[in-house]
């Protein structure tokens, strides 16, 4: 007997109940499952809980904006994002794929037109969902939350420690250079200043080594960067 394959889930984040109810039709009769959110903050807590296989995202939300759930959910998550406003000005739409949107639909839309947009970002998707939570040796990465956990308990990392512990998170396993990280941390003209990664690098293997000059994740790459090993 063949298995039945599993239906790919949207999660479709919209504050208006009568939008919510067509697109879990339109989507339903389309062969996907639907999870709904009608704030950005359930959002990102269903988008971390359930790990859809694309969202469905609505920029005017009651709670936080589109464009800041987007931002927060790029920082943990590749899944697909197709973003629907009422605003069809081009410096909103800039903004949406600026932001980490991979395509962009004006309400009112057409059922046709988006299950197409939706099959052709899921065609584009790079693979599997990175789960919200990574775990090496003793230290557990809530992405999703940005907490940062060290045998249970909490460390407190400043903002620029967590967003050089996200990144190498992100990259896990290859080197991050310097380059690269100054730029996405301190901005382009930041570029030569290094000393800014050793002393931050310093304070975040304080946090979470055992032995902060031997260190068994936070590996240095000579005069390269830095790579996380989870091993």
């Amino acid at each position: 007997m063949t298995a039945t394959p599993a239906r790919q889930t949207v999660l479709v984040i919209d504050d208006e109940v009568q939008i919510r109810r067509l697109l879990r039709i339109t989507l339903d009769a389309a062969g996907y499952a639907v999870v709904e959110a009608d704030t950005g903050r359930f959002g990102l807590d269903e988008a971390a809980r359930r790990l859809p296989d694309a969202v469905v995202l609505d920029i005017g939300l009651p709670d936080i904006g589109g464009l800041d759930v987007l931002r927060q959910l790029r920082e943990w998550s590749r899944v697909p994002v197709l973003v629907l406003t009422v605003v069809a000005g081009e410096p909103e739409k800039v903004a949406a794929l600026d932001a980490g949107a991979d395509d962009y639909l004006t309400k009112p839309f057409g059922a046709a037109e988006l299950t197409a947009r939706l099959r052709a970002i899921l065609r584009r998707a790079p693979g599997e969902n990175e789960p919200a939570v990574i775990v090496f040796g003793d230290i557990e990465v809530d992405l999703a939350s940005r907490i940062v956990r060290r045998r249970g308990a909490e460390v407190r990392l400043t903002a620029k420690e967590y967003a050089m512990v996200r990144l190498l998170v992100l990259h896990r396993g290859k080197v991050v250079t310097h380059g690269q990280m100054l730029r996405e941390l301190w901005g382009p003209k930041a570029e030569g200043n290094t000393h800014y990664l050793r002393v931050h690098m310093t304070h975040i293997r304080q946090k979470l080594e055992d032995e902060p000059h031997k260190p068994r994740h936070l590996r240095t790459e000579s005069g390269i960067g830095y790579r996380l090993l989870e091993d």
